[in-house]
């Protein structure tokens, strides 16, 4: 009875991401370590990527690959990140929902957990505690080993009072799958429509869930960790924020702004992490499109004292 009850949990914990028989402290208590059954989805989804030797390629599926790493990139760092976290800007109650089940897609959990473990990182950056600092605890830890420990998969409503009086953000919070299976049975009647409207683009059901799923999210998954591991190891520092973020061009452009990490360190509530026109912040210009088109209002910037801090900080005759 006993292992069939630890199925049965296992399958609803699947399903229900806030289902901790045991009690989310009592989890959240248990020591760090890298845990094989939490490390099978990452391994499904890369072993997913070797489906292209049986699905080949095709310039419909690339290209579809790319656009939704670009849509999903924008959905964790402008929603997730800069919307969910820091409340950068602000929108309406059904647009957030939207966001939401956007952010479902890139398969990194629902919202709330996001929100959560991110605000706990900028409150104990760097320091023990952080779950993902590679500066204490090494770069594959903070790369993608902490999603493996147990210990990480409570999502911590109190740090989300915020956002947990939502009742339909915290319904998809728990039952993240939805974005997934959405994305996956999307591409593929996509796949099957164009394989039968126009069959010359060589393509199919199959080899887009292969290209536009797992493809597209392994990519999308590594470089948005890479935000956690590199952003805290290579590049230069602006501002003495206390810890080690850096800023980095390519991080930047690879996540669409998020590499400019030591500016977003130094002012976190700001939409905007490219503090200077020549720091490429893509997140930030489709907020600002957003905005134009009144979707979203109230864009934070980032404000004076900040920019004087920085000027402050640069050596003489510079």
């Amino acid at each position: 009875m006993t292992a069939l009850r630890k199925l049965f949990d296992s399958i609803i914990h699947v399903i229900d991401s806030d289902y901790f028989p045991e009690g989310a402290d009592e989890v959240r208590n248990k020591p760090e370590k890298l845990e094989f059954s939490r490390s099978v989805p990452f391994i499904i989804l890369h072993i997913g990527c070797l489906g292209v030797i049986w699905t080949g390629w095709s310039w419909a599926a690339v290209i579809t690959a790319g656009v939704l790493y670009v849509v999903r990139m924008f959905a964790i760092t402008g929603l997730y990140h800069r919307y969910f976290c820091h409340r950068a800007y602000k929108t309406s109650r059904p647009v957030q929902f939207l966001f939401a089940l956007l952010g479902l897609t890139a398969v990194q959990r629902g919202p709330l957990w996001w929100a959560a473990v991110h605000r706990h990182h900028h409150a104990h950056s760097d320091e023990d505690v952080d779950a993902h600092s590679p500066v204490c605890k090494g770069f594959l830890w903070s790369h993608v080993g902490w999603l493996t420990s147990s210990r990480n998969f409570p999502t911590d409503y109190k740090k989300v009072r915020d956002l947990e009086k939502f009742p339909e953000l915290v319904f998809l919070n728990r039952f993240d799958l939805i974005g997934p299976f959405l994305l996956i049975g999307g591409l593929a009647v996509f796949g099957a429509v164009l394989e039968s409207l126009a069959p010359g683009l060589g393509t199919n059901a199959w080899q887009m869930i292969v290209w536009g799923f797992f493809i597209s999210t392994t990519v999308l998954f590594h470089a948005t960790c890479a935000i956690n591991s590199f952003a805290h190891t290579l590049g230069g520092k602006r501002f003495d924020t206390g810890d080690e973020s850096r800023n980095s061009l390519i991080l930047a452009l690879v996540t669409l702004g998020e590499g400019w990490h030591n500016n977003h360190h130094q002012y976190q509530s700001s939409a905007r992490q490219g503090f200077y026109w020549w720091e490429i912040d893509i997140s930030y210009y489709i907020i600002r499109t957003l905005g134009a088109l009144g979707i979203v209002w109230d864009i934070r910037s980032v404000p004076d004292n900040v920019y004087r801090s920085a000027q402050a900080r640069k050596p003489a005759g510079q």
